[in-house]
């Protein structure tokens, strides 16, 4: 989708995005980083921030529920104080009620070369480290946000604690995205084993801000399932094979020839 700074538009285009949810007979809906609100300026971006027991996220709730879907929220700006929001990847399920909310652990401050100079940190507070899988109809869901893709532990731990699919809602810039999207996705499917879904911003938001798009499902060998490229608003849909995650696993047993003392040496 392509969020703005009107937060009724937006509303309208994820209200579109249920319905053909609904329409295909899926299960379970991922909406992109930033879904509800893509604004001007930081300042902006926390006016506008609210709780996630207010009118306006209790919307998306409201949709679930109408839609009979599982909902992905993949990254709401929800008020901390009168500075600084969380960005929140909030799961409801299809009676409407929130299960559980990640809170992204890595903030994308960067200067990105031929691009634009971003600062989350400036507004957005990081979550607490956490390791958030949940259970759904589709499988075991792990939880990321958008820049914690380039932190490839993150997904190892997310694999051990028995994820099938990996949620990574976004809004890659288009520099970035051009070059290491289908790139970090795909690698992160492989290393992991799991399948990984990536709902996706795309286009022009505004005159500060564009997003690169290609919403992905990639399966758990790395192999790019459905690609919905720069259309917006749209959906793409996969199938979660369990007996494929199962054979992929056993056959190369990664998990098992992983190293621990390795592993401990990130904390040096």
């Amino acid at each position: 989708m392509t969020a703005t700074g009107s937060y009724a538009s937006n509303l309208a285009s994820v209200t579109q995005l249920c319905a053909l949810a609904q329409a295909a007979g899926a299960k379970f809906l991922c909406l992109p980083e930033c879904f509800s609100y893509i604004g001007m300026s930081a300042q902006e971006t926390v006016a506008q921030a609210s709780s996630l027991e207010g009118e306006k996220f209790g919307a998306f709730c409201e949709l679930a529920k109408t839609h009979k879907l599982w909902l992905s929220c993949g990254g709401f700006h929800e008020k901390m104080n009168e500075e600084k929001v969380y960005n929140s990847h909030v799961i409801i399920d299809d009676l409407g009620k929130i299960v559980e909310t990640y809170r992204k652990m890595h903030l994308f401050d960067v200067a990105i070369p031929g691009g634009a100079v971003l600062m989350e940190s400036k507004t957005t507070t990081a979550g607490p480290a956490r390791c958030c899988v949940v259970d759904t109809p589709v499988g075991k869901i792990g939880l990321t946000t958008c820049y914690d893709l380039r932190f490839p532990e993150v997904y190892v731990a997310l694999s051990r604690a028995g994820a099938d699919v990996i949620l990574v809602p976004s809004a890659f810039t288009v520099p970035t995205g051009r070059d290491h999207w289908h790139l970090l996705l795909r690698a992160r499917a492989v290393e992991s084993q799991c399948y990984v879904a990536a709902a996706a911003q795309v286009g022009i938001h505004n005159d500060k801000r564009a997003s690169y798009g290609h919403a992905l499902g990639v399966d758990p060998w790395g192999l790019v399932l459905a690609d919905a490229e720069e259309e917006s608003p749209t959906i793409v849909t996969i199938d979660i094979d369990h007996d494929k995650i199962n054979k992929i696993r056993t056959r190369m047993p990664i998990q098992s020839h992983r190293r621990n003392d390795v592993l401990k040496l990130l904390n040096n």
